[in-house]
């Protein structure tokens, strides 16, 4: 039967804010707390919710998003939002669990190491998801991303990539390193430039970025196979990690910088023979023309059968280009 809760001391009140704000609490009771629709909705994408609170004028959305239904009064929705305009609609959510030997396995790893602005750990867990990174491995002092800020930061690409915590990232990241994965870690001093990094095709990537401030630990640069850096204006000292990130896991998408380059020299041919074949089909009727003796009529055929030669070369060059 579906409940209504109007009181703001009501247990189940108080449990929800609880799993809102207690970290430990959300691990031992294997539950995190999410408040909008539009993050509701992308988290029971992947996620069954296990109960929902709602306004009634919310109902329709809420039936939607499945799970246990109660309706709350408006005070009640203004005690369990973490935002300055409650959306009035909130859910529990299970705790996703990040299977750890397919997180060792996985083609592109997204490392963090002692990151604690909650809104960039969810930025880069959603930055992760939409470059095609399969796991994300945070240090045990990074902040939490089933809290709220990081959650809405994500917003749902925690529910969608598996995310573990590690007690000794350094040793983590070794254990990838001797196993096969390129691990490239995020750094100022003593890397290379970021064109250098080029896995080869199919290679493993783990991908290490540090604290906003500190940057990485010398342990965990330690262990990995390459430290690289993003070139920037002389001007400006550093970027955000969440900027650096994105920037970092675009590079190690799915297709490699080798592949990517290969791309790119095969079009940039495939231009220059076009262009040389444009030269030469429109020469051609203008030489004949120039040094034969023809008839007005034979000039103009030429004149048409250069621009007809135009138009076919401008076809072929718009396939090309899609």
């Amino acid at each position: 039967m579906e409940q209504r809760i109007a009181s703001r001391d009501n247990p189940a009140v108080k449990y929800a804010c609880r799993l809102r704000d207690d970290k430990s609490f959300r691990a031992s009771e294997g539950l995190f707390f999410a408040e909008g629709l539009r993050l509701c909705a992308e988290l029971a994408k992947d996620l069954r919710p296990y109960k929902v609170y709602y306004l009634d004028s919310k109902r329709a959305e809420a039936e939607a998003l499945g799970g246990e239904l109660c309706e709350i009064s408006k005070p009640v929705a203004d005690k369990l939002s973490d935002t300055k305009s409650p959306q009035g609609i909130f859910a529990l959510f299970p705790l996703p669990h990040a299977d750890e030997q397919a997180l060792n396995a996985c083609p592109r790893l997204l490392c963090l190491e002692h990151v604690q602005d909650p809104a960039n750990v969810g930025t880069l867990i959603r930055s992760a998801a939409a470059f095609g990174f399969g796991g994300v491995v945070l240090s045990a002092d990074s902040a939490d991303p089933f809290s709220g800020k990081a959650l809405r930061a994500s917003m749902g690409a925690a529910g969608r990539v598996p995310v573990a915590v590690c007690g000794d990232l350094p040793a983590r990241l070794a254990q990838l390193r001797e196993s096969g994965t390129q691990v490239y870690a995020a750094a100022l001093y003593r890397s290379r430039p970021l064109a250098e990094a080029s896995p080869a095709k199919g290679e493993r990537v783990a991908v290490v970025i540090g604290n906003e401030g500190r940057g990485l630990t010398d342990e965990a640069v330690a262990a990995s196979s390459m430290s690289v850096r993003i070139p920037i204006a002389d001007a400006v000292e550093s970027l955000n990690a969440a900027a650096a990130g994105a920037v970092l896991l675009w590079h190690f998408r799915g297709e490699s910088v080798g592949e990517g380059l290969k791309n790119a020299l095969a079009l940039t041919f495939r231009h220059i023979w076009t262009n040389l074949a444009t030269f030469i089909f429109m020469l051609l009727p203008v030489a004949v023309l120039l040094f034969v003796n023809v008839s007005v009529i034979q000039t103009m055929l030429g004149v048409l059968m250069v621009m007809f030669g135009m138009i076919y070369i401008g076809i072929v060059w718009m396939i090309h280009m899609i």
